[in-house]
């Protein structure tokens, strides 16, 4: 939650490391990480949630699923539409971060409560990362993975029509598309699949196993990505194998280090982010919007802020990262408040 923040609220989008940008298209930067890992983490949390709905417990998971999703989604609709008083509605995006994070969960849970064997997740998992490719070889125009002539954006002009997509790119495209919220969903499972290595191995055995499935899916990935290049923008297969592979080995670093050496205390202030994630991403939109709602002088209150404040120091780079690390650590004190009041808001 804390890498989000840091990424999305930088003091210019004109000065950014370069680690901290995404990649343009093909390939990725450690930001076109964040959002993937984030998935992970949420099928890792599945494998032990998931646990108290066995069988007779079918309505009971099918409406607390659906619940989560639809709530997820309207949230995230919501701060594309928030400050709603004079928003032009004709032109508001539907999809976004939390739609895409709402609807891969919601189709990886199905999944998962529907098919619930190791095997029979591997197979489904695989069938729809080659299918994804497939379709997108078939059926693209042109250049079949290019930001003009993919599928998945003629999917999303289609059903959602151009006025209520992403623009970031001069031309309708929505990274969180609906056809690649396919193989988002895979990330999904895949998280759930390594919680389940995790919860039944121990030590080093864990240590070893999770490394080498890690390696595993960074090859495989990096070999498909020859002919399906790795891209974020299209949630391509190769880019769910190398996300999940790097996500895994950072997993087994972490747990190593914090489980088994008991390196912890490092970890332990960024405990609060993880108790109210939803809430604090939810906060960290609203916080930014509301800079754009404040004008002072000739500028709105967050150019203001870089500019007069944060751009003085040292470098206009370097002022942009303090910028975003200044919105972090506000983000912070408000989950650590919840986190030492044993607040946590939950869907």
């Amino acid at each position: 939650m804390a890498t989000m923040i840091l990424v999305n609220t930088p003091g210019s989008w004109a000065y950014i490391y370069s680690p901290l940008a995404h990649i343009p298209w093909h390939g990725y930067t450690p930001t076109d990480l964040v959002f993937p890992f984030f998935l992970v983490a949420i099928g890792v949390s599945m494998s032990f949630s998931f646990e108290k709905y066995n069988q007779t417990d079918q309505k009971a998971f099918y409406l607390k699923t659906l619940k989560r999703a639809i709530l997820i989604f309207l949230i995230g609709l919501a701060l594309t539409a928030f400050p709603f008083i004079g928003k032009d509605y004709s032109h508001l995006r539907i999809l976004g971060v939390l739609q895409r994070i709402s609807l891969a969960y919601l189709l990886a849970a199905l999944i998962i409560h529907q098919f619930n064997t190791t095997k029979k997740l591997l197979w489904i998992s695989a069938i729809v990362l080659l299918t994804y490719w497939l379709v997108l070889l078939a059926f693209g125009t042109g250049d079949p993975y290019s930001l003009e002539t993919n599928f998945p954006r003629q999917i999303d002009l289609l059903i959602l029509g151009d006025a209520h997509m992403w623009h970031g790119h001069k031309i309708a495209f929505d990274p969180e598309g609906l056809l690649s919220t396919l193989p988002a969903a895979i990330s999904v499972i895949s998280g759930y699949l390594l919680g389940l290595v995790i919860r039944k191995y121990q030590k080093m055995e864990l240590i070893a196993r999770i490394m080498l499935l890690g390696s595993v899916l960074i090859i495989g990935g990096y070999v498909w990505g020859m002919v399906f290049p790795i891209n974020k923008a299209l949630w391509t297969s190769s880019y769910v194998l190398v996300t999940t592979g790097i996500a895994a080995i950072i997993i087994g670093i972490l747990i190593y280090l914090i489980d088994i050496k008991l390196w912890n205390k490092w970890a332990q202030p960024f405990e609060a982010f993880g108790m109210n994630p939803l809430i604090i991403f939810v906060l960290s939109i609203i916080w930014v919007k509301t800079y754009f709602m404040i004008h002072i002088g000739d500028q709105n209150m967050y150019g203001w802020l870089y500019t007069t404040v944060f751009k003085q120091i040292i470098n206009p780079t370097f002022g942009s990262l303090l910028f975003a690390l200044f919105h972090v650590f506000g983000c912070w004190l408000v989950a650590y408040v919840l986190y030492k009041k044993k607040i946590y808001i939950k869907l």
